[in-house]
């Protein structure tokens, strides 16, 4: 079963994206919305486990427009996908469940 999570906290302040990350498996897509792409930056405290996610077959993205709205478009590492919500769209519509984390 492929699964799309979203996490929209700051790894900085919560440890909802380090929940998120233990359940996460090979096949599934881990998008970072709102304050939870201050994952994608370098000194992100959870930086290498989400490499280790990606290289293990799981996709990471962050949402553009959320990358934007923070100034962090051109500071997130260059490995983690960014994604429009054309894009969002279509992950939720393909992977077979969508789970929220807040």
């Amino acid at each position: 079963m492929s699964t799309l999570h979203t996490v929209n906290k700051s790894p900085f302040t919560h440890s909802t994206l380090v929940s998120c990350m233990a359940i996460c498996q090979p096949g599934d897509a881990l998008l970072l919305i709102e304050d939870g792409v201050y994952a994608a930056l370098p000194s992100s405290p959870v930086q290498k486990r989400l490499k280790t996610l990606a290289d293990s077959g799981v996709t990471v993205a962050a949402l553009g427009p959320d990358l934007d709205a923070r100034g962090l478009t051109s500071r997130s590492v260059d490995w983690i996908t960014t994604m429009d919500y054309d894009g969002f769209v279509t992950l939720s519509t393909t992977l077979k469940t969508v789970q929220s984390w807040y």
